[in-house]
């Protein structure tokens, strides 16, 4: 959990359904996608979320050869290149002509708190 106090921007908390950390100004958890609270002044005027990073591709595994093994892992560092988070999301494995895609996608939305600092972050 964040040590950065709740209504500041970045501050945390955990899922009621779901217990993954999550941003407290979340309405929608974004790991189970349950509704949090409703808030009828705000959910209709909030702007869709901008989406700045958005990646995805595909492996194919050949025709011939042994299964593979994967493991999909998700590191974050900031502007000092320091690693501030390391995820692991999934493992699994393919079989000869199978394919997998997978997709990463950074969502970003104003953060609205008081007395925070243009600029500033949290790490």
């Amino acid at each position: 959990m964040s040590s950065v106090l709740p209504g500041n921007p970045g501050a945390t908390r955990e899922c009621p359904h779901c217990r993954e950390t999550i941003l407290v100004s979340a309405g929608v958890c974004p790991a189970c996608r349950h509704y949090l609270r409703f808030d009828a002044s705000t959910d209709s005027s909030q702007a869709p979320p901008a989406t700045p990073l958005r990646i995805e591709g595909s492996i194919r595994h050949p025709a011939d050869g042994e299964p593979w093994e994967y493991t999909v892992i998700v590191s974050i560092r900031n502007d000092r290149n320091v690693e501030i988070a390391h995820k692991l999301i999934g493992v699994g494995a393919m079989n000869p002509n199978e394919q997998r895609t997978f997709t990463l996608s950074v969502e970003a939305v104003p953060a609205k708190a008081k007395g925070f600092r243009k600029g500033g972050t949290r790490h």
